[in-house]
């Protein structure tokens, strides 16, 4: 059996539940346009927080787990921007695929990294996508990378509250040169010159604050992102698969690495050779 309820309470964001959430109690029986039906439990929006939230560092134990758990990061440099990213999708302690692409390629000059939610993710980034290409057929021109973020950030900010998951980098060359932006589901938009977002990204960090300077050249800056993501993939079990590198220039974004992070760890790293030498065993490096 259905259940007609106000639409007064689909207000089921995770920032939205308060001290009001006595008000779920009512239901309104009255058949308007207004109202949708929902399933027949007791509170569906209690139902729905609990079986369907993506809280930061919160488990209910959901029957249906979200695609999360990543690591990506994009740093600028005097050659322009690096883009690495791994291809891990997880749902709960499950690895649900080892192939996920996870930068959007815009346009030929703008890219935009994935981390939260592959479904929100995926389709936000796909409408930006839209609206760019609107844009320049609106405009006769590309549209730059501040106003590209921005567009999202302004989705992002008309859905707060809604339990979107979504941590982003959009990037790319226009007018002004390389720009970099993070943009996250709380409508956050920071422009920067060096980002990391998802569970690896403390890792990353490390790699990319020891090592990390404006003036590397695009051989050490592609290799630093390797770097990074290959440490993080190895120390979170919830990033892995395929390191995916991007680099955009003046000419636009080219993609100048995919590997398996496994091969990458064993190529830095061989392990060590036992060799036996009369009664002894040695080890060589």
């Amino acid at each position: 059996s259905m259940t007609s309820i106000g639409s007064n309470i689909l207000d089921i964001g995770t920032s939205k539940w308060g001290a009001d959430a006595n008000r779920m109690e009512h239901v309104d029986d009255s058949m308007v346009p207004s109202h949708m039906m929902l399933p027949a439990v007791q509170n569906p929006a209690e139902f729905c927080r609990t079986n369907f939230s993506v809280e930061k560092g919160k488990d209910y134990e959901q029957d249906i787990k979200f695609f999360k758990g990543t690591t990506t990061l994009a740093f600028k440099f005097q050659g322009g921007v690096v883009v690495s990213v791994d291809s891990r999708a997880t749902q709960g302690p499950y690895i649900a695929s080892q192939s996920v692409k996870k930068v959007i390629e815009i346009n030929p000059f703008l890219l935009g990294t994935m981390a939260g939610g592959a479904a929100d993710c995926q389709f936000w980034e796909r409408d930006l996508g839209r609206q760019c290409r609107l844009y320049e057929l609106r405009n006769k021109e590309r549209i730059s990378v501040a106003a590209a973020s921005k567009l999202l950030c302004n989705t992002m900010y008309a859905y707060r509250g809604y339990g979107l998951s979504m941590g982003t980098m959009v990037t790319g060359w226009d007018k002004t040169g390389p720009q970099l932006y993070y943009v996250d589901n709380d409508a956050t938009r920071i422009h920067g010159d060096l980002f990391s977002v998802g569970s690896g990204s403390t890792y990353a960090y490390g790699v990319l604050d020891n090592h990390y300077r404006y003036d590397l050249s695009v051989e050490e800056a592609i290799e630093l992102g390797k770097r990074a993501i290959l440490h993080a993939t190895h120390r979170d079990a919830y990033s892995g698969g395929i390191n995916n590198v991007y680099h955009v220039g003046e000419n636009g974004w080219t993609k100048v690495w995919s590997n398996d992070t496994t091969d990458m760890y064993y190529n830095y790293y061989p392990l060590p050779i036992t060799v036996q030498d009369g009664e002894e065993e040695k080890m060589i490096m």
